[in-house]
């Protein structure tokens, strides 16, 4: 059965090029050239995945995100936009989407990370979800065992929270907002290094002597966890 795609982009020769690409790849599409175009369609109809512009005229794409995540609609977003900055990625990620691509991008690029959305949430209807996977760092979530280059590595109850979150998102940007909503549960920054002293003991644990590093700071956002580069 082929995908349906949604593209919500205001710039037409950029969406018929798109819709062009995906065509030949088996793909049907949908067009919406204004943002509330976009959500009467995201809400209208069932799509695969949405590929949305940030810059809409009238209704923005973090505002159509908004509105789409907010109708209980789970279909994956990558947003496409010339916004590039490390926040603007962030705030887009943070805003619900499950991926940002920056303008100018490469199609194949574009139709690579669609094909892994879709695969992703292909596994999600699927079979549960056993074992997180970052480079050779593994989490097998079954037996609650984590192992980097097959050695086990023991965590603290808090640790194992904080690597399988970042595991769930790794070689993305991790707030200490998402850590602290994701991992403690609060809502609001206590005003303590709690998170840069959990990160530090995590870090020690699974960057061992002789292996590559994996958990990266990104100095003024956040975490990263995942092979550089």
């Amino acid at each position: 059965m082929g995908r349906k795609i949604l593209i919500i982009e205001d710039d037409v020769p950029t969406a018929t090029y798109i819709a062009a690409a995906l065509h030949e790849h088996g793909m049907t599409t949908d067009h919406a050239a204004t943002g509330r175009d976009g959500v009467f369609h995201a809400t209208d109809a069932t799509y695969d995945c949405i590929i949305l512009d940030r810059m809409l005229p009238g209704m923005n794409g973090m505002s159509v995100l908004g509105a789409i995540r907010g109708a209980g609609i789970t279909t994956p977003v990558i947003i496409l936009s010339a916004m590039g900055s490390a926040e603007d990625r962030i705030g887009g990620l943070e805003g619900g989407a499950d991926d940002y691509l920056v303008k100018p991008f490469a199609l194949g690029e574009l139709l690579a990370r669609i094909k892994l959305l879709l695969r992703h949430a292909d596994g999600q209807r699927g079979a549960p979800e056993t074992k997180l996977i970052s480079a050779d760092l593994e989490m097998d979530l079954l037996a609650h065992v984590v192992r980097r280059a097959g050695r086990v590595i023991d965590l603290q109850p808090r640790e194992y929270r904080l690597l399988e979150y970042m595991l769930r998102h790794a070689g993305q940007v991790v707030t200490r907002t998402m850590l602290l909503e994701g991992v403690w549960d609060y809502h609001f920054d206590p005003g303590t290094n709690v998170i840069d002293v959990h990160v530090s003991r995590l870090r020690k644990k699974i960057d061992m002597p002789g292996l590559p590093p994996l958990l990266y700071t990104v100095r003024g956002s956040g975490y990263r966890l995942g092979a550089e580069g």
